[in-house]
């Protein structure tokens, strides 16, 4: 995880990339991430029930009775160490793979499941997203994500809620508006009490894709629309990062409204970006959710809160 908010602070710097566009195979080196020697380790939360970390976004994963069922599917290079991984932890082919939002590193793997007959879930419209390329913009970096086939795209999807009552228990898809894309879904799991809201919720600093509709306000009543929905036992899994808990997504929602606040004051006092960054508004927090710096961060909240008219 160290490695890869130290890259995306890379990222954020101007001199990280000469070129704007960029390839998969960079950003791949430049997260650190390699499809052949990743391994896929699996955290038990409860009994059939996991959290599996291998290259992009983690990947919650429900197996019982019914079958198996996990959130987002990271790479297609991926799958088959995924599908061994969930061979050896009881489980047989993949029935359901909601996507908590549609970016490549948490749902590429739909190239892979959704011709194979496994049904993708998501939100409208991050299956709307997925219909069309995208330029992604890091900063410093833009990654185009192209289209993805109609096999591939959600076959199920919802707008602001929708139930589903698989292997013994009841899972909550819940939208709250845009936050870090347009279509971000909250996967809350009530029997085992877990939640996975992919990057809206991160062990660091989130990436607001604000050209796509992701929003800073946004991003904060998405949060706190989740934590008025679990409770103090409740399991939290990040986009990336160690799963954490009701607690670690209180204090991000305070450093998210903090650093806001202190943006939003600057550009009212006229401020530009330059003097924003340099007045390091994330300064007491960086130990915790960033390497060196909040400047990516920082970049995409201040530009969320210039076109928001804030």
């Amino acid at each position: 995880m160290r490695k890869f908010l130290a890259a995306f602070v890379a990222l954020a710097c101007p001199a990280a990339f000469a070129h704007d566009l960029t390839s998969l195979e960079d950003l791949l080196t430049v997260f650190g991430w390699d499809f052949d020697t990743a391994v896929i380790e699996a955290q038990k939360l409860d009994d059939g029930f996991y959290v599996l970390f291998g290259v992009g976004g983690n990947i919650g994963l429900s197996i019982g009775e019914q079958g198996v069922l996990i959130v987002d599917d990271q790479f297609p290079q991926m799958m088959p160490k995924i599908k061994a991984k969930i061979n050896e932890l009881g489980g047989g082919d993949i029935d359901f793979a909601i996507n908590t939002h549609w970016h490549f590193d948490h749902a590429e793997g739909n190239l892979t499941l959704g011709p194979e007959g496994t049904w993708v879930v998501s939100q409208a419209n991050s299956r709307d997203m997925m219909a069309e390329s995208h330029i992604i913009n890091l900063v410093a970096m833009q990654y185009e994500q192209e289209s993805y086939p109609e096999d591939a795209r959600a076959v199920i999807t919802f707008d602001d809620r929708m139930q589903f009552h698989f292997n013994g228990e009841q899972i909550d898809l819940l939208h709250f508006g845009p936050a870090h894309t347009t279509g971000d879904t909250a996967v809350i799991f009530r029997g085992v009490n877990a939640v996975h809201f992919g990057d809206v919720y991160n062990a660091g600093y989130p990436f607001i894709d604000v050209d796509n509709g992701g929003d800073l306000d946004g991003l904060i009543a998405f949060c706190s629309a989740v934590l008025a929905e679990i409770d103090e036992n409740t399991a939290v899994i990040p986009g990336h990062g160690p799963v954490s808990d009701y607690d670690g997504l209180a204090s991000y929602i305070d450093m998210l409204k903090t650093v806001r606040e202190r943006i939003a004051g600057m550009i009212a006092e006229g401020k530009d970006l330059d003097a924003v960054i340099a007045a390091k508004p994330t300064a007491e927090f960086d130990t915790q959710y960033g390497d060196a710096s909040g400047i990516g961060f920082v970049n995409r909240a201040y530009t969320s809160l210039v076109r928001s008219g804030h």
